[in-house]
């Protein structure tokens, strides 16, 4: 496989989950397969759910960033496989839809600190392969009003929410108007609903890439937890 525009590990639930053919509905995109996927029949759903589209259903570990050099592919994958065998496998709490100021997304419903650990894991092990942030992405970051502390991981990490500044999320939609919000809110929570309490582990972490600047993320590969 050819060195990707960029790459991200993610968090993503089983391909024999449930919750992966709701998302993909939802979505309108398999990110395993790539494929279109038929969605609700409700106004406005293609666009509202076009920026998650693109990125998969999942939850961010270590944000999508470009490598430093081609080259360096090989031995990120490699990085992250010694990730994942360092970390065991977890019991992870229910997920319920929230509300991140006006963006629908899955969170889950009591604090988990291993998922935390995860994502500080990946962040830390891996950023000796990501390329810095340009000036252009610096700026764009910056207009989302961040706080001192995001700003300085936002130099540091190449994104402004990480260690304590992140939170585990599945995002679902942009950000809607309160208008939009009253519709979607309940509709997102029926149709989640089958899925949500399931009992779940958290048991391996994910390679997405994006092949080609502007193409949507896909997943490459998924590694077990070992430890």
């Amino acid at each position: 496989m050819a060195a990707p525009a960029r790459v991200a590990i993610y968090y993503a639930p089983l391909p024999d989950d449930p919750l992966t053919q709701l998302s993909s509905a939802w979505l309108g995109r398999d990110p395993i397969t790539n494929a279109p996927v038929p969605q609700p029949e409700w106004d406005s759903i293609a666009e509202i759910t076009a920026e998650p589209r693109d990125y998969g259903f999942h939850a961010t570990l270590k944000p999508p960033m470009r490598l430093i050099h081609p080259a360096a592919w090989t031995d990120f994958r490699h990085a992250v496989h010694k990730v994942a065998a360092a970390i065991a496998p977890f019991e992870r709490p229910p997920f319920a839809v929230a509300d991140l100021r006006g963006v629908l997304a899955l969170r889950e419903t009591n604090p988990c600190p291993p998922l935390q650990a995860l994502a500080d894991a990946c962040v830390e092990q891996l950023d000796s392969f990501r390329a810095p942030p340009s000036q252009d992405e610096l700026v764009r970051r910056r207009k989302a009003n961040l706080s001192a502390e995001q700003d300085a991981m936002l130099v540091r990490w190449g994104y402004p929410y990480m260690f304590s500044t992140w939170f585990f999320h599945m995002t679902l939609t942009r950000r809607l108007s309160d208008a939009e919000k009253a519709v979607i809110l309940p509709a997102a929570e029926t149709w989640f609903a089958p899925a949500l309490t399931n009992p779940r582990r958290v048991q391996d972490i994910c390679i997405f890439t994006q092949p080609t600047a502007g193409a949507p993320f896909n997943l490459a590969e998924r590694i077990k937890l070992l430890g």
